[in-house]
């Protein structure tokens, strides 16, 4: 499982134009479900995106999570996480996992991750074509892999 993770001041994602989810500060996702991945990984990285201090404290050093700030989190599917280029010009994509096994595994994991912040997470509309929208906040990008 690979997650993209973005401290955003605001992010929002259209589908055919319309706001489908949308977030003020807080974590801008882009999930990526492998082959193999399972209970295991969803588990430990729900608890990871929940409680990675990236957000300042009173002293401007990143030591708080979003469940101390409180922000919002938006969760989009991102198959091209797995993308290799190291043959030739055209990604493969042979190890990001079946679409409906990624659609079962994303689902539980913004499931898993709305249970330990104990709030809705905003999504995007897994296979459908996405306009994602953001202002990276500082910027903090980080890429996660388990």
């Amino acid at each position: 499982m690979k997650v993209l993770l973005q401290r955003v001041s605001r992010a929002q994602v259209r589908v055919d134009g319309g706001v489908v989810g949308s977030i003020d500060a807080g974590l801008l996702l882009l999930v990526g479900i492998g082959q193999g991945d399972g209970a295991e990984q969803l588990e430990r990285m729900a608890h990871k995106v929940a409680n990675l201090r990236v957000f300042a404290d009173a002293d401007g050093k990143m030591n708080r999570s979003v469940l101390d700030t409180g922000g919002g989190v938006l969760a989009v599917s991102q198959f091209t996480l797995y993308a290799d280029s190291s043959k030739g010009n055209r990604p493969s994509y042979i190890d990001a996992a079946p679409p409906e096994q990624a659609r079962n595994l994303y689902e539980q994991f913004c499931a898993r991750l709305e249970a330990k912040l104990a709030k809705p997470v905003a999504r995007g509309v897994f296979g459908a074509h996405m306009d994602v929208e953001l202002v990276n906040d500082g910027p903090v990008t980080l890429m996660l892999e388990y």
